[in-house]
């Protein structure tokens, strides 16, 4: 009765809840599955001992009752004949045949009953199965679509940190051209304030000539 026990546990199982649990679902689907099949075969091991058995039930009982109409025809013969004691002991004779056959029909019964238990069983657990691998399919291909979706992630991920250096890249050289754009303007500022400052100096001189001239001329008139 343990394996009908167990047939009951996987049968009334949540295959969901039992998923939903599980760190390896799709290890845990495999040995259910496994699980259910090797109780299928107990069962039909279990049904064909049950058989078997009451075939053999079949044949005893056949002879049972054989003889017990065989001395049923006994007993009326002596009644028949005036031999009332001796009608008596066929009758005791075929109640002995009786007795057997009864107890072997109580047997044939419950085997019987067995039979239909395992028939229903057997039923309810392939019903179990086939939803099991349905399941053990759905997990299969839910397992393929994610791993599609992780590759295309990685790519998408991959793609995003080549445009973001992009970025990265273009922005370093905006600053270079900024920076040499300063550069450029500090070397020709400091250009021009050279060139400034010489002018300057030989405008002082050329102003220098002129006052020394012109005091020169007031010199010679004074004198004259």
């Amino acid at each position: 009765m343990g394996m009908f026990s167990r047939m009951s546990d996987i049968v009334q199982a949540n295959l969901n809840a039992m998923l939903d649990k599980a760190e390896d679902p799709e290890k845990v689907i495999r040995l259910i599955i496994q699980e259910m099949e090797e109780t299928l075969v107990e069962l039909r091991s279990e049904a064909a001992k049950h058989i078997a058995e009451q075939k053999y039930l079949d044949r005893q009982l056949t002879q049972l009752d054989k003889h017990a109409q065989e001395w049923q025809a006994k007993a009326q013969l002596a009644m028949d004949k005036d031999k009332e004691e001796l009608a008596r002991a066929a009758l005791v004779e075929k109640q002995g045949y009786v007795q057997k056959a009864v107890t072997l029909r109580s047997q044939y019964e419950q085997l019987s009953e067995v039979l239909g238990k395992i028939q229903d069983d057997t039923g309810r657990l392939n019903a179990k199965l086939a939803e099991a691998k349905q399941k053990q399919k759905s997990l299969a291909v839910r397992k393929q679509s994610a791993a599609v979706r992780l590759k295309a992630k990685n790519v998408e991920y991959s793609g995003k940190v080549e445009s973001a250096m992009a970025r990265f890249e273009q922005y370093e050289q905006r600053v270079d051209n900024l920076e040499a754009q300063v550069d450029a303007y500090d070397v020709v500022s400091g250009n021009a304030a050279d060139s400034n400052s010489l002018a300057t100096q030989f405008r002082e001189l050329e102003h220098e000539d002129t006052i020394e001239q012109e005091l020169a001329a007031l010199k010679k008139n004074k004198a004259a």
